[in-house]
């Protein structure tokens, strides 16, 4: 039997299908767009279309209520209801702080601390020994801190985001950014820009500045200061924020292979858990 689970976030979506046994035999992403339930449907369609059967989806991510209810509505629906489920059973959702925790345990059994950064909010999540959630900490109140932060900031600084930590680890000094607000930073940012101060010094000092919110984040949620952090989501693929985040807590930092995968991953594998 394989089960799948789909997260969707502000800026991607993500989906995995899982094994009884846990392994991923199939991943997809794509951009979230405009209309995200529609997005989410035609990547199962995907998948269905390929020949991969599924007998469980599990929804996270901010979307994941509406994906239930449309999903569950689906007519003719494309997965038939045993007589023992019925097919509102066949979609369910589980937080994207317990998504991301399973996920991450699978990948690192002793992880202690969850460091997830996505496009509209940022975690800081703490797990027991048997990687249940023990504490967490959330920022989804304002796009300081985030990854929407950082792609608005790069856009400004004529970087793409991609190429903007790279960028930022080349600079030859730091530089204070006063304000985290994304508003006032973006005028800040301007405004240094006009008075000739280096982009790449800019780059880094806005890093700096999301590095200090994600790490007040994690030493408010984790008891012991030498664990590891796990980071998770799409700022992950940042070299210059592991960097950061590492000089600054002053323990190693592991980001999973696909680190935008994980909340998925996770939920997959709570969906093929539940029997």
């Amino acid at each position: 039997m394989n089960y799948a689970g789909i997260d969707i976030g502000s800026r991607t979506i993500e989906v995995v299908v899982v094994n009884s046994s846990g392994d991923i035999i199939c991943s997809l992403q794509a951009d979230t767009g405009f209309d995200p339930i529609a997005e989410s449907l035609k990547l199962f369609d995907s998948i269905e279309n390929s020949g991969i059967k599924y007998q469980r989806i599990m929804a996270t991510g901010y979307g994941r209520t509406l994906f239930e209810v449309a999903y569950t509505n689906l007519d003719p629906h494309p997965l038939s209801a045993p007589k023992d489920l019925t097919l509102a059973d066949k979609c369910s959702t589980v937080t994207e702080i317990k998504a991301h925790a399973r996920g991450v345990a699978a990948y690192f059994p002793n992880a202690a601390t969850i460091l997830d950064i996505g496009g509209q909010d940022s975690k800081a999540i703490a797990l027991n020994n048997n990687g249940k959630v023990k504490k967490f900490e959330m920022n989804d109140r304002c796009a300081a801190g985030t990854g929407k932060f950082l792609e608005i900031m790069a856009r400004t600084l004529g970087f793409s985001i991609d190429d903007f930590g790279k960028e930022a680890l080349l600079a030859q000094n730091d530089l204070t950014i006063n304000s985290m607000c994304t508003v006032f930073a973006e005028s800040e940012v301007t405004s240094l820009i006009a008075k000739g101060a280096d982009r790449r010094e800019i780059a880094k000092g806005l890093h700096i500045s999301v590095m200090k919110r994600a790490a007040g984040m994690i030493n408010r949620v984790r008891s012991d200061q030498s664990d590891s952090i796990v980071f998770t989501g799409g700022v992950a693929k940042n070299g210059c924020m592991v960097t950061l985040i590492s000089e600054k807590l002053g323990c190693s930092v592991l980001v999973p292979d696909n680190p935008q995968m994980i909340g998925a991953f996770g939920a997959a594998l709570i969906s093929s858990e539940m029997g």
